[in-house]
């Protein structure tokens, strides 16, 4: 092998093959003479691959000494080099497998079965689709967005088979609003994620008790038993479809406290409105354009901010009662302790229970209704976080991809953007090890 054929086979990548090239136009004529760059502009690399070594077998892996049948040539794409496109040109054959006693086609080092694009090719393509819209990436690649859906799909499956599998312990389940101008029957969907590692499990149409329900479904009686929790806001439809399980009467429920600060954050707001928008033109002009101050953490706000928050609740003490309340139930939701929890939720209950005020009345009776599942919190401290960044999340994919139609494709997306986030180099380069470094422990036929 020549200086120039060793050169190409390590471009190439794969050992066992004699590498050579050429080029050709854009209409699939060879270019017999390559000396002139001008010449070369927009042409084609073509990389004809020749087995040196003994073809293995699709199926079981294992070398073949018997051909069955000689294939015609067959092209894959792969990733362009030097602005140039580039291709693998390459004859396979059919073998006699000795152990199988089969007739499959070989396995070819750099694509799956059935695929015209080169596992590094599908996992750049992936890769680039992570930050880029798919027509963008078709277009950078002189691709059709159909072909780079399906690279983008090959990649993100091939990625799921090397993750090991999570136990299913602590469930988070929450609701998404799909947008007034989304064109479903369904306008919110189901969202079902392990808190373990923050991924989506399932993703279902409607947001009702059957909607859960028939994800239960789907589950057997051991499945079930190594559920702990469930972590989920207080709509009911959801504690109904849990606590109907007759398999999940061990589990307990525990409300997410960003859906419980949202209910108080609902009341002081009802309250705000009360004292200082429908109480005259001087408290209204005070209280204008000040609602998110009301709805922000004390311990969030500037120091500038609290003297201004603290004029405005001096001028009613009503307000000011419902913004304190507020507050002391933002720290008893980070008690260690179920004890500590349930002592801090009996005194804000205490300072909620006047019927007067009807806002705070409300909370009063919300908090009193769910009483066990808020205190459940300080029991098992499950990461609740993780099913609003899920929320994030999806909301930065569909962004990016300008809206998706396949649910499961976008459940695929989001587990993976959840679990493997690109963020550093090592990050790319483990992805991208998948598409270079053959898996001969399930080796197919192309």
């Amino acid at each position: 092998m020549g200086q120039r054929s060793r050169t190409l086979a390590q471009i190439f990548g794969f050992d066992g093959f004699r590498v050579t090239h050429y080029f050709e136009t854009a209409r699939g004529v060879r270019i017999a003479e390559a000396n002139e760059p001008s010449v070369l502009r927009g042409a084609t690399l073509v990389l004809v691959a020749r087995r040196r070594w003994l073809p293995c077998c699709g199926d079981c892996g294992r070398p073949s000494r018997r051909v069955h049948q000689h294939l015609p040539l067959r092209r894959w794409n792969d990733l362009g080099w030097a602005e140039h496109p580039v291709v693998i040109e390459y004859a396979p054959v059919r073998v006699h497998c000795e152990h199988c006693r089969s007739h499959p086609v070989e396995w070819i080092a750099w694509a799956d079965r059935r695929q015209h694009q080169t596992r590094r090719l599908q996992q750049h393509l992936a890769v680039q689709t992570m930050s880029m819209s798919i027509s963008h990436v078709a277009a950078l690649h002189n691709l059709d967005w159909a072909t780079v859906r399906r690279c983008q799909d090959a990649a993100i499956e091939r990625w799921e088979r090397t993750r090991r599998n999570v136990p299913l312990r602590q469930v988070g389940v929450d609701e998404k609003y799909l947008g007034r101008r989304n064109d479903r029957s369904e306008k919110f969907i189901t969202i079902v994620s392990n808190l373990a590692t923050g991924e989506p499990v399932w993703i279902g149409e409607g947001r009702s008790e059957q909607t859960l329900a028939s994800w239960l479904g789907t589950l057997d009686k051991t499945q079930k038993s190594d559920i702990q929790l469930f972590a989920m806001d207080m709509f009911e439809a959801f504690r109904n479809a849990v606590r109907n399980d007759p398999d999940l009467k061990h589990v307990a429920i525990v409300h997410d406290p960003f859906h419980v600060m949202k209910r108080a954050g609902e009341a002081v707001d009802e309250v705000r409105r009360q004292v200082l928008f429908r109480a005259g033109p001087e408290l209204r002009a005070l209280g204008r354009g000040k609602r998110w101050l009301f709805l922000r953490a004390w311990i969030r706000l500037t120091s500038d901010q609290r003297d201004e928050i603290g004029r405005l609740l001096s001028a009613n003490q009503t307000l000011m009662q419902a913004y304190t309340v507020k507050e002391q139930l933002r720290d008893v939701l980070r008690a260690e302790t179920r004890t500590e929890m349930e002592l801090g939720l009996k005194q804000v209950l205490r300072r909620t229970a006047r019927r007067a005020n009807v806002p705070m009345r409300k909370l009063h009776e919300s908090l009193l209704k769910h009483f066990d599942a808020i205190a459940a919190l300080a029991e098992y401290h499950p990461p609740t976080g993780r099913i609003e960044a899920l929320n994030n999340n999806w909301e930065t994919l569909v962004r990016r991809g300008r809206g998706y139609r396949d649910l499961s494709s976008l459940m695929r997306l989001l587990r993976f953007m959840v679990v493997h986030p690109i963020r550093r180099i090592a990050d790319v380069e483990r992805f991208l090890a998948l598409g270079v470094v053959p898996n001969t422990s399930r080796r197919h036929a192309a």
